[in-house]
């Protein structure tokens, strides 16, 4: 069985859900890094961000990647920037078995639109704005992404019977 799933992707493709269904189907422990991250910190992350700028904040994400990545038998959905910055691609490829949960920008946006709330850097934006700023994003990160070593479609995503699906997909390309 793989030591380590790393998932990546951006946000709003179900890394956190389909995370949390691949570890209940293989006992394997599920972290999601934002969220190790705000543990350790005692702060949420938009407030890290705000507070620390995206340079400081990259590079304690950076840090904190590598601490979980050494952890055995884990799955890990990483945040949508994770994999663009430093040599963090790179690491998880010699870490685990990386998966980018792949959707396109119309499917992220559906997702995005319903969880805007939690989601403080599309809060104030308009629904064309979000969708360029989506467009954009994704195809600035998309040359990171698909360096995973497994990428997995996930535009059908809509429901638990999709996300099962998914998670087929995945144990199939793992052998788990």
């Amino acid at each position: 069985m793989a030591q380590r799933i790393i998932l990546i992707g951006y946000m709003g493709a179900g890394k956190t859900t389909v995370g949390h269904a691949l570890s209940k189907l293989t006992g394997m422990p599920f972290y999601d890094l934002d969220w190790y991250i705000e543990t350790r910190m005692h702060r949420k992350v938009p407030q890290l961000f705000a507070e620390w700028g995206e340079e400081k904040f990259r590079q304690m994400e950076h840090n904190m990647l590598h601490e979980v990545a050494e952890f055995d038998q884990v799955i890990l959905s990483c945040g949508g920037g994770t994999p663009c910055f430093f040599d963090n691609m790179d690491y998880m490829n010699q870490q685990g078995e990386t998966i980018y949960l792949k959707a396109s920008p119309e499917v992220l946006y559906g997702h995005l639109r319903v969880a805007r709330v939690e989601r403080p850097l599309l809060q104030n934006m308009t629904a064309e704005e979000m969708q360029e700023h989506i467009r954009q994003q994704l195809a600035s990160r998309e040359h990171y992404y698909e360096k995973a070593k497994h990428i997995v479609d996930v535009n059908q995503q809509t429901d638990f019977a999709h996300i099962k699906v998914t998670v087929d997909i995945i144990r199939k390309q793992l052998g788990i």
